[in-house]
């Protein structure tokens, strides 16, 4: 198959299409280089250029404060799972989690490995369909800091705002809506994402980390796991992951100029997830959205059919119509439509028009 489908896959993702292009067209020689983008080393001043421009783009895009390190890590981010807490929870002290998902929960089960933590909130007494009102979030004000997960790709909730926390700091897991919309880095600790939703492809993880939180770093930690470690040598402590880095630099370029900046993407993304969510609500229940109204995300929209069986004669008719990945995680069943920033609107109107045509036939 040479022509491209619709993917809806949780991630790795759907990337914009002059990112792939320019990508064929490095993959064999770099202009002036004469060499691969896979094959350069990553000590020579080409991919040094790469590495600085990922850096200054991102942090032009975001608006990354000057007191922030940027770090282009490896093992995804369910490994800063287990480095957040080895970095920044001392003994001795606490820290929040707040429980919306698989992935928080995943979070908190691998602190609790390495010390203190406890659960400020948790939402999966509904099966993780909500995010918590400010009343049920029991905070410790004296909590190494709050660790919750912007948006819950499996069970499709996203915060609009971050928690307020006070003085404590915030930690956010944002892989799955990183660079989805602007965000005041200034009310974070931290922030990390994994690339494959909406920065880049799968093997690169992006961490931004406040300067004063690398002196919590304590001595001793294996090199690799160290924060202060990779903030001193540039990311560059061992290879990095090169060729993912330099996929996320384009699509920083991408969302820079051909987008122009977080707002524009912002709108493109609200845009696209208002076609498909008033598709469901206007099926007379027969599409049946998992999460409640007001907590819906705008990356990854999970919702039901009346019947398991209807589910998976939709989800084998959509994927030979060419909308593909729209199977639920089991957590929740049913369909999930992950419609990242690089996916376009013509897909959500395809998929629309898909679900009108079978409840039309299967009604």
């Amino acid at each position: 198959m040479s022509e491209r489908i619709f993917n809806f896959s949780a991630g790795p993702a759907v990337l914009p299409e002059p990112v792939l292009k320019q990508a064929q067209r490095d993959l064999f020689a770099l202009p002036g280089v004469g060499m691969s983008v896979l094959e350069i080393s990553h000590r020579s001043p080409t991919f040094e250029q790469i590495i600085a421009e990922a850096e200054a783009d991102l942090r032009k895009l975001v608006g990354i404060p000057d007191n922030y390190k940027v770090l282009f890590l490896q093992g995804g981010a369910s490994l800063q799972f287990t480095t957040i807490p080895m970095n920044l929870l001392p003994k001795g002290a606490s820290a929040d989690y707040i429980l919306t998902g698989s992935w928080g929960q995943g979070a908190i089960k691998e602190a609790k490995k390495l010390g203190t933590v406890r659960e400020a909130a948790n939402t999966g007494d509904t099966n993780f369909n909500r995010l918590p009102k400010p009343d049920e979030v029991k905070l410790d004000p004296n909590a190494a800091y709050v660790h919750y997960t912007s948006n819950e790709t499996i069970f499709g909730v996203e915060f609009q705002d971050e928690p307020v926390v006070g003085n404590v700091p915030l930690v956010c897991d944002m892989s799955s809506d990183f660079i989805s919309r602007p965000v005041d880095v200034s009310k974070y600790g931290l922030i990390y994402a994994g690339a494959q939703k909406n920065a880049g492809p799968a093997g690169a993880t992006i961490v931004i980390v406040r300067d004063d939180l690398l002196e919590r770093v304590p001595e001793g930690l294996p090199a690799m796991l160290d924060y202060k470690n990779f903030a001193k040598n540039g990311s560059m402590y061992n290879t990095p992951p090169c060729f993912a880095i330099y996929i996320c630099g384009l699509v920083f370029k991408w969302a820079l100029n051909d987008i122009g900046g977080l707002e524009n993407v912002q709108a493109m993304n609200k845009e696209k997830a208002a076609v498909l969510y008033k598709a469901i609500d206007a099926s007379d229940n027969y599409y049946r959205g998992h999460a409640e109204a007001d907590c819906r995300s705008q990356m990854n929209v999970t919702f039901r059919l009346p019947s398991e069986d209807l589910e998976k004669k939709f989800i084998k008719e959509a994927t030979a119509a060419g909308l593909d990945g729209l199977k639920g995680h089991r957590s929740v069943g049913g369909l999930r439509a992950s419609i990242y920033n690089a996916f376009p609107k013509a897909g959500v109107e395809k998929l629309v028009e898909f679900m009108a045509d079978f409840q039309k036939n299967n009604g």
